[in-house]
């Protein structure tokens, strides 16, 4: 890993130096570099809570890619066909062949990332062996720390196993000279990962004393999720009843679904009840890294005053997704695809100017939609009315629609935004990365699987229910903003089949846009016939963009090993995926 052969030979140069200080004995040559940090001051009690701090830092992919972010806009929705690049063909350009899922190994988008992961890993280790070689420490705080150092570290391995299946295992015990060079990308990182939530799960508190923390529950969420990965369906289905039952968030919160849709996505109502676990972020720090700076391409493009960022209109809304929000008479999804078809397809403005009269469709919609994309002609937020064209920097290239969530409020500019970097979109908002909402619908499909499809109907319909609050749904003078119609699965699930395919598409509604579809895809192996299906879809308007796309079993499902760390490593160390 490049990060790796940096840090080494930073230490081959401190040892050569050391080396002629020793030998000439002039002790009063010896002089720490300015600023350094010895271990003696790094194994007190605020030194090792300043490493963990370090380490959650860097959830937020700091000072890498935007693609390294915690929200995994590219390779968990863009790639699962929430949305596609946006923009136009010449921005940020190394996002296009990957969502044709022609990605080449030697794409630096990936070497940023993988990057990212490990230094993530890397002050993770680092603050487990201070915190176990520590003598200021309570026994509590260092199983405390080190929980919490063991849950980042899972957080990063699972974000690699995901995204690239294949990754070096590097842990506590292994470090510059004693053989991190060696370890191959071989081994199963999932029994890795199991590992470090468990013993989260077993030393961490209920609650903490700050809200970003992870506690026990967070930790157990966690690890029921890696199990539905790994198809351990009764053992996660053991968890989730426990979680749905007691869990709690760190700040002391009973789980529960906040009963506004909208809020989820509100800066001035973080460390909700849903969020069982979400980066923290800040503003005024010097540093505008430290605020929502992942989500901050993904506004509306160039909308002056009236709205949000004044930028960059990349992450723009898909065709499919959006007419997946299609409801029928019951306010039903329409779960036989039909929702693509020309009589169910969302009416849109592609190819109409602002300037110009548009009507938007007056057909049944799951009020979700509303609060997920920006479509012409439907308040966006507090800004304005959607205008449509003129906040879509190409539609030919990207199509009608801009993002919803995660985006500020007009009335939080200065007050929960940074204005101190190059744009004024830079948001305090903390990125849920694990909801309550997405624990029910895990337990919902664990249930299918070995359970009760009785219990797997409740826990969608306490979802679909939550979206039925009128009082949540977006207005438009005094009245709902289209014609919105939601209802529960009434009739009892009696067929297996019928109950996964209604869970899945609930997965799709509920979790647009928050860098879970593509991995959900892969993990229910129907990748490529709902991939290629999506890519044809979008292609008979956007062909520039999708034109002769394919998605390739075998391949497509993971992201290729960066040549760079292969080329640093040595082929022998690192294998490349399949297919690439």
């Amino acid at each position: 890993m490049k990060t790796t052969i940096n840090f080494k030979n930073s230490l081959i140069a401190t040892f050569a130096v050391a080396s002629i200080t020793f030998s000439c004995k002039d002790s009063f040559l010896e002089v720490a570099p300015t600023g350094s940090l010895g271990v003696a001051q790094l194994s007190s009690a605020a030194g090792v809570e300043g490493t963990l701090l370090g380490a959650y830092s860097m959830m937020l992919g700091k000072g890498f890619t935007q693609l390294a972010g915690p929200n995994n806009w590219v390779f968990g929705s863009i790639l699962g066909g929430d949305a596609n690049k946006g923009t136009d063909p010449g921005d940020f350009s190394a996002i296009n062949p990957i969502q044709r899922y022609e990605a080449d190994p030697t794409n630096g988008e990936f070497n940023g990332t993988w990057n990212a992961k490990y230094e993530g890993i890397s002050r993770a280790n680092a603050t487990i062996r201070l915190a176990t070689g520590s003598t200021a420490l309570t026994d509590a705080d260092k199983k405390r720390i080190i929980g919490e150092a063991r849950f980042i570290r899972g957080h990063f391995y699972f974000e690699l196993k995901k995204i690239f299946n294949n990754a070096p295992f590097i842990d506590e015990t292994v470090d510059y000279g004693t053989g991190i060079e060696k370890v191959t990308n071989t081994a199963d990182l999932w029994s890795k990962i199991e590992a470090d939530f468990k013993f989260a799960y077993d030393n961490l508190p209920e609650t903490q004393g700050a809200a970003g923390r992870a506690n026990k529950w967070a930790a157990a969420s966690y690890l029921a999720k890696a199990y539905m990965f790994e198809k351990k369906y009764a053992e996660a289905k053991a968890l989730f009843d426990l979680i749905i039952a007691n869990g709690k968030t760190t700040n002391g919160k009973k789980y529960g679904l906040v009963s506004n849709y909208a809020q989820i996505y509100n800066a001035a109502n973080d460390n909700h009840e849903e969020s069982i676990f979400a980066t923290q972020t800040s503003m005024n720090t010097g540093d505008v890294s430290n605020s929502n700076s992942y989500d901050v391409l993904n506004y509306p493009y160039n909308t002056g005053a009236d709205g949000p960022g004044n930028c960059c209109g990349f992450f723009a809304p898909s065709f499919d997704l959006v007419n997946s929000f299609r409801t029928d008479a019951n306010g039903l999804p329409l779960l036989d695809n039909s929702y693509n078809s020309a009589a169910n397809a969302v009416k849109n403005d592609y190819g109409v100017e602002s300037k110009d009269a548009f009507t938007p469709d007056a057909g049944n919609l799951d009020p979700r939609l509303d609060h997920s994309v920006g479509r012409r002609g439907i308040p966006y937020l507090d800004w304005k009315e959607h205008p449509g064209k003129d906040w879509i920097r190409s539609q030919p290239y990207s199509g009608p629609y801009s993002t919803k969530k995660y985006v500020y409020y007009k009335s939080q500019e200065n007050t929960l935004t940074d204005g101190s970097g190059w744009t004024r979109g830079y948001s305090v908002m903390n990125y849920t990365i694990l909801r309550y909402a997405d624990i029910l619908l895990m337990a919902a499909e664990a249930e299918v699987e070995v359970g009760s499809l009785a219990k797997a109907q409740e826990y969608v319909n306490m979802i679909r229910t939550r979206a039925a609050n009128k009082a949540s749904w977006v207005t438009k003078n005094g009245a709902p903003a289209a014609k919105y119609v939601i209802g529960t699965y009434d009739t009892p699930w009696t067929d297996k089949n019928a109950a996964r395919t209604a869970v899945r598409f609930e997965r799709k509604l509920e979790l647009s846009g928050e860098g879970h579809r593509f991995f959900d895809l892969v993990r229910w192996g129907i990748a490529e016939s709902t991939l290629n299906a999506y890519l044809a879809n979008e292609a008979k308007v956007l062909s520039t963009m999708f034109g002769g796309a394919k998605f390739t079993t075998g391949k497509s499902e993971y992201m290729p090993i960066p040549q760079t760390q292969i080329d640093i490593q040595g082929k022998d160390i690192l294998k490349q995926n399949p297919g690439y």
